[in-house]
């Protein structure tokens, strides 16, 4: 099993919005990023652990849990010409774009960039270093552990 954060904007898609969904489960569309395409498709099994990150607002941090629902495919946005998304070097045969389906499992308080900030025990995610714009990282099972179990007990 691997941990990850996966970003999201709230007034998007946030936490709450996917609980109030049916089985409460949203495809993680949009990427546009190798790196993180490369995590979905490569690396991302069902049952993977996340962290489930509000970004781009106003207090931006960890705000939930989830787990990977379903297996990388093409990410329907891609396709569609009116979206911000689209992307017309992608074809149904050689799509560029994949997402993961992420069920959220249950809506936490808000862990900040301030406290994680504060905890050493931290001080190596990746969400936390400088210049780090990916919208989704690997999360270490200390990193994840600590984050479980002290700070959200």
């Amino acid at each position: 099993m691997r941990y990850w954060l996966m970003k999201t904007e709230p007034g998007v898609v946030g936490i709450d919005a996917v609980l109030a969904m049916p089985m409460q489960t949203v495809d993680w569309w949009g990427v546009r990023n190798y790196q993180a395409r490369n995590f979905m498709r490569d690396q991302m099994r069902v049952g993977d652990k996340v962290l489930f990150y509000h970004s781009n607002c106003k207090e931006p941090g960890i705000a939930g849990l989830a787990e990977v629902a379903k297996l990388a495919y093409p990410d329907r946005t891609q396709f569609d010409r009116k979206s911000p998304y689209f992307d017309p070097k992608s074809t149904p045969e050689n799509p560029r774009w994949v997402n993961v389906d992420v069920r959220a499992t249950k809506k936490t308080r808000l862990i900040g960039l301030p406290e994680l900030r504060s905890h050493p025990e931290l001080e190596r995610m990746r969400v936390l270093a400088r210049g780090n714009r990916l919208s989704i990282t690997p999360v270490d099972p200390a990193e994840w552990e600590f984050i479980i179990k002290r700070l959200l007990k």
